[in-house]
């Protein structure tokens, strides 16, 4: 496969993109670009250093102070996130990042200093990458893009799940209020809202399996790189 496109994939929160999105990755070969994490990572800093999510002048200074780059770690054979040197993949999981950072990532500034970034990252195609607003905004013209749904109450299960295995007295109800805070910010903020792009593939994973989910994705993305 010597032709290179860009694979965009969006979507609500805990629908399994970037589980996609790496698993395609690696079976094409191409590069994967984590934007959640940059997010994540920037949120840290924010509340690390007691970052006012209002105040315009203090924003753009912390962003100035921000060095972010991926790093892939042998061991998990995944690309771990780095915040000014620092290894913060862990860090950036936690519920409290979590219930920061789409609040942060409303924030235009934050936006403007993401998305720059991120378009560098896709000069040379070859990527996956996968987030918010990643079709509509970051790479409209991308040769494939997907929009990845599923039910609420499946996601939040799953989303519950996967936090429970590192915090055993998270719960189901502090879950699933997390995911539809999440939801009402990313969809209705004024700054590159979450959106499905009118050329966007439809994928609704709410009762199928990662492995049929990923079968789907990768049939399509072999269909734009031959015709590309």
């Amino acid at each position: 496969m010597s032709n290179k496109i860009i694979i965009a994939i969006d979507g609500f929160s805990s629908c399994g993109k970037s589980t996609l999105a790496k698993a395609l990755a690696v079976k094409l070969e191409y590069v994967f670009i984590d934007t959640g994490a940059m997010y994540r990572a920037i949120a840290l800093y924010f509340l690390r250093n007691k970052i006012s999510f209002k105040e315009a002048a203090e924003i753009l200074k912390a962003l100035d102070n921000i060095k972010l780059h991926f790093e892939y770690n042998a061991h998990t054979l995944k690309s771990d996130m780095f915040l000014n040197g620092e290894n913060v993949e862990l860090l950036i999981r936690e519920m409290q990042v979590s219930s920061k950072v789409s609040e942060v990532a409303a924030i235009a500034a934050v936006r403007d200093f993401a998305v720059a970034q991120q378009q560098a990252m896709g000069q040379q195609k070859g990527i996956v990458m996968d987030g918010r607003d990643i079709g509509t905004v970051v790479f409209p013209n991308a040769e494939l893009k997907i929009f990845v749904t599923a039910d609420p109450v499946i996601r939040a299960n799953r989303r519950f799940l996967e936090l429970q295995a590192t915090d055993p007295s998270i719960t189901m109800e502090a879950v699933a209020e997390n995911l539809t805070h999440r939801d009402h910010i990313d969809s209705t903020r004024e700054h590159s809202p979450l959106r499905q792009a009118p050329d966007a593939l439809v994928l609704d994973n709410s009762h199928i399996s990662k492995e049929e989910q990923f079968d789907i994705a990768l049939n399509w993305a072999k269909e734009r790189i031959a015709s590309h």
